[in-house]
């Protein structure tokens, strides 16, 4: 069905590309991974490109979300132009919208291509937010939001490279330009899209003939096939039609790209050749809080340890991303520079389901596997010794579906117990869930609340069992197990146990406030007592790393003293969120 066709580029907008952007990645996923051949050919350009716009679409979905929460709220004397939409409810403005996707998009780039892409989106935004009362912009700001993104994409990369997705979007803006340059008139959105998309694709047919690997590949440059597909989601967001392939064959004989809506064109070819041996060892990203000149002086170094170097971002929040052969190296690179956190190193010699044809085949799948999500590092590593694959969740920034599904491939294995460990993560995990059984794995979602839940479930866990009874057997153990936690409000808020002010000691039992406090320790004992006093034989408590250990041995004392053969164990959590997480089973 066609779209409705964006006269002006708004939020609305905004919003309509995020979701035709990841529908078009799905579709494109695994092309794009299997043509992933440069800088390095670990296949897995098209699911990380997925993964960006997955979280970029999200947080404008919350955007969104906000608004409609707080329609009947009255807006303060001076407040930002936002459009109104069918029924008077508000929608954000193209600011609020464009910000919250370039945001987005920062905070769950993967890979070297997500992570232009990201710097893709952010400099688009920056033209395009500049005016905050602007409800909409037209075809001539288009162009310069594209043109931006295309300048500030090359200069986060330290080394550019033709022949990449750099060179993709150089095209796109240079085409979208040359239609306002005709004087035509036709230069509206739908026009200045359509040409960004035709010489962005004109380019990519072109990219073999600039990078050697490609060529002997005889494929397109990965990222640059992904950049296409964003952009043809542009042209059917504003012109409400998608785009059909161009009738020209790709110069130079090349392999001619499939069109990313499906609709014509000729897949490229999956002979991909492996580049020449000797490149870094690892691939590390994470995200960074420093200022500029920290992150100056980070780039000159990360560029002196290794290749691929691309620093992203800007307002004290970055995305760093860099091929090295010491990944320790850099990452103490990043803490000199501020607070690096979400680090991910990944072990290009390793081997994972996205292994690129010519290296050793992946390792035989394991017959059974667990993939939890937890909210904190010393979670991770607790889950990960009891042989858990670990999905880390942030505070306020809760996985996508893709990353889900991504740990699910991760763990290789044909028969896999997913963990979400909270409730808002019922339906994310069901998506994940269900894309990995229609890649033929057996998945079963065990609908865990919280992450002492998961634990419950992983203490009774047997590899050895029949995969239903093992499924019964955590499921019942987590059912089994209810769970709390002490949170201190961020702001003023009515719940359930009344109205709480900013900075008081929340505490939650099963989801619900149960109380509100002023003191940690008193909070926490309290909470402990109302769940004992239906019973139960073991009391686990998870300590984030701000709370001392006295609260826990306080804690612990008072169950000795109380409440007869009942246990205790302790961990810490890490940067979790809630200050304490607790369950009795």
């Amino acid at each position: 069905m066609a779209q409705v066709p964006q006269t002006f580029f708004d939020a609305l907008a905004v919003r309509t590309w995020c979701g035709l952007a990841l529908t078009a990645l799905g579709r494109a996923r695994e092309e794009i991974d299997a043509i992933n051949v440069y800088p390095v050919a670990d296949g897995d350009t098209g699911t990380n490109l997925y993964l960006t716009v997955e979280s970029a679409a999200a947080a404008v979905e919350a955007v969104f979300a906000g608004h409609e929460a707080g329609a009947d709220t009255p807006r303060e004397a001076g407040a930002g132009t936002r459009e109104t939409g069918a029924g008077g409810a508000e929608r954000p403005s193209l600011a609020e919208a464009v910000r919250a996707m370039a945001h987005g998009a920062l905070i769950g780039a993967r890979g070297n291509s997500g992570t232009i892409l990201a710097q893709l989106l952010r400099g688009m935004a920056q033209v395009l937010a500049a005016d905050d009362t602007a409800p909409h912009t037209d075809g001539s700001g288009l162009r310069l939001a594209l043109r931006r993104a295309a300048d500030s994409a090359r200069q986060a990369v330290a080394r550019p490279v033709e022949g990449t997705v750099l060179t993709v979007a150089s095209a796109a803006a240079d085409a979208a330009e040359a239609v306002g340059a005709a004087g035509t008139g036709a230069d509206g959105c739908g026009a200045v899209a359509r040409a960004a998309y035709d010489g962005a694709r004109a380019a990519l047919a072109a990219t073999p003939g600039q990078l050697a690997v490609l060529e002997r590949a005889g494929v397109v440059d990965a990222g640059g096939r992904g950049l296409v597909a964003v952009l043809g989601a542009l042209v059917e967001t504003c012109t409400g039609e998608a785009p059909r392939a161009a009738a020209a064959s790709p110069a130079g004989g090349h392999a001619r790209v499939e069109d990313p809506t499906g609709d014509d064109g000729q897949a490229c070819p999956e002979g991909a050749a492996v580049p020449e041996d000797g490149g870094p060892a690892f691939e590390v990203i994470y995200l960074l809080e420093a200022d500029d000149t920290a992150v100056a002086r980070l780039r000159q170094r990360l560029d002196a340890l290794g290749d691929s170097l691309v620093v992203v971002g800007g307002d004290g929040l970055w995305n760093v991303h860099v091929h090295v052969d010491d990944a320790g190296a850099a990452v103490e690179a990043g803490v000199e520079a501020g607070r690096p956190y979400r680090i991910r190193i990944t072990h290009f010699g390793a081997d994972d389901v996205h292994t690129a044809r010519g290296e050793r085949p992946p390792a035989e799948r394991v017959q059974r596997a667990v993939v939890a999500v937890v909210p904190g590092e010393g979670l991770a590593g607790l889950y990960a010794e009891a042989g858990a694959t670990t999905v880390l969740a942030r505070p306020g920034e809760p996985p996508a579906s893709g990353e889900l599904l991504h740990a699910v491939r991760r763990a290789h294995a044909r028969e896999v117990v997913l963990l979400p460990n909270d409730a808002e993560l019922r339906h994310t995990a069901a998506a994940a869930a269900e894309q990995a059984r229609a890649e033929g794995i057996r998945v079963a979602l065990i609908p865990t609340r919280s992450a002492v839940q998961g634990i419950a479930a992983l203490a009774v866990h047997e590899p050895e069992r029949r995969f239903d009874e093992d499924v019964v057997a955590m499921t019942s153990a987590a059912g089994a197990t209810r769970y709390a936690e002490v949170a201190v409000a961020a702001e003023q808020s009515w719940t359930t146990a009344g109205i709480c002010q900013a900075g008081d000691v929340l505490g939650l039992i099963d989801g619900d406030v149960a109380l509100i406090g002023s003191d940690v320790t008193a909070t926490a004992r309290t909470v402990l007592d109302r769940m004992l006093a239906a019973g139960g034989e073991l009391v686990t408590i998870v300590l984030a790393d701000e709370v001392p250990r006295t609260v826990a041995e306080h804690l612990e004392s008072r169950v000795r003293e109380a409440y007869l053969a009942v246990d205790t164990v302790v961990y810490r959590g890490g940067r979790q969120g809630a200050l304490l997480l607790i369950g009795v089973e």
